[in-house]
């Protein structure tokens, strides 16, 4: 691995004096509470990432990633690649080799108390879940809401995670001072689907009850159907379940999107789709052998099968910010109204205007972020 020559006890000839020795690597820790998953402990150097629009604006966002690498498992997520970085591969050890930023919560403290700092809105969920199973044991976002609060910082949340709910007093007391996002990602409601395409996820039902449970403490909690998978999950049966559980659950929207591919990840779910769905190779290979995205085509299919249903069920469609992937902040901020939501012509994700938003007077380019785009698709986010 990149950073296996950062043993706590590993020195470097040519630092500066008083730095010889790096303890950026402390330990790899294996539990019988987490068969088959090793947790490399690391001291990282930063918490914040400045992430670049993949919309080509030139505008940027602020995420934090606590963990990489995600016991979630899902075969389609598109931060798989990242993981390469590290010497790993993108497949099991993926799902298996968990790095720990144990000190995140202190280097972003420091991050944010900076006279630099100007309170832009940061992401989390939108690489690796913060609310994996390895939360449990770690308890790292306790300290980083805090922090994030206490600087003033605007935050969202994406996760599967229903671990979200051990936070929510914390995420309440958060939201009387900073503006607060949550969302939580539910993508397949079959319960065998599920488990074959993300295995160690929490079940459908515990990630719609903790919805309900973000809604009942008074916040909003918007679910994010993505990916749609095309052929698999895209049955207006499917749909209609779906978009109908979320919002007897009390979502306040949904953001949806069909599967995108990128490089790295398509050899892992392509394995799958020929281990159980033989049938659909070929489909598949017509649709992403050359590309990334779902064809623009089915895209506007999918959405002129999707808008009808979310009329039925009374749910708009929520903003996803391309800078981040994360929701686009389509909740009030402290003390204001939002605007209603819309519908782009192909379906991509547009929704609520913040009004008066501290959002757009930390980040310039947040309008510019959002602004509706009609030929691309949001990025699919796990």
């Amino acid at each position: 691995m990149r950073w296996s020559g950062q043993a706590i006890d590993a020195s470097r000839s040519d630092a500066l004096p008083g730095l010889e020795s790096n303890s950026g690597f402390v330990r790899s820790v294996t539990t019988p509470e987490f068969a088959g998953v090793t947790f490399h402990e690391v001291l990282a150097k930063s918490a914040l990432n400045r992430v670049p629009s993949a919309d080509g604006s030139g505008t940027y966002g602020w995420t934090i990633n606590p963990y990489r690498g995600c016991s979630h498992a899902c075969v389609y997520c598109f931060a798989r690649p990242t993981h390469t970085y590290l010497e790993f591969d993108g497949g099991a050890d993926f799902d298996q080799q968990i790095v720990v930023k144990t000190n995140v919560a202190d280097v972003l403290h420091r991050e944010l108390t900076k006279p630099s700092w100007d309170r832009h809105p940061v992401a989390l969920g939108t690489n690796t879940d913060p609310y994996q199973r390895a939360e449990g044991r770690y308890r790292l976002m306790p300290g980083v809401i805090r922090a994030l609060a206490e600087s003033g910082t605007p935050f969202s949340i994406l996760t599967k995670g229903t671990l979200l709910r051990r936070d929510l007093p914390l995420l309440v007391e958060a939201a009387k001072s900073v503006p607060v996002d949550l969302a939580m990602s539910i993508a397949v409601y079959d319960d065998e689907l599920q488990q074959q395409v993300e295995s160690g996820t929490p079940t459908t039902a515990a990630r719609l009850a903790t919805v309900r449970a973000v809604r009942d403490a008074g916040l909003e909690c918007s679910v994010f159907l993505m990916p749609v998978l095309p052929y698999i999950t895209d049955t207006v049966a499917h749909l209609d379940d779906a978009i109908g559980r979320a919002a007897a659950a009390g979502a306040s929207s949904v953001m949806y999107s069909a599967l995108h591919l990128r490089p790295g990840v398509k050899p892992w779910w392509f394995a799958w789709l020929e281990r159980t769905r033989p049938d659909l190779v070929q489909r598949y290979r017509s649709m992403y052998l050359d590309n990334t995205y779902a064809p623009t085509d089915y895209r506007r299919w999918l959405a002129d099968r999707v808008r009808p249903i979310l009329r039925a069920h009374g749910l708009a469609v929520g903003r996803v910010d391309p800078a981040t992937g994360s929701m686009g902040f389509s909740n009030r901020s402290v003390g204001s109204s939002t605007a209603p939501a819309a519908l782009a012509g192909d379906g991509t994700a547009v929704g609520a205007v913040p009004i008066g938003s501290p959002l757009k007077r930390a980040d310039p380019g947040f309008d510019r972020r959002l602004a509706p785009r009609r030929t691309e698709a949001v990025p699919t986010l796990f």
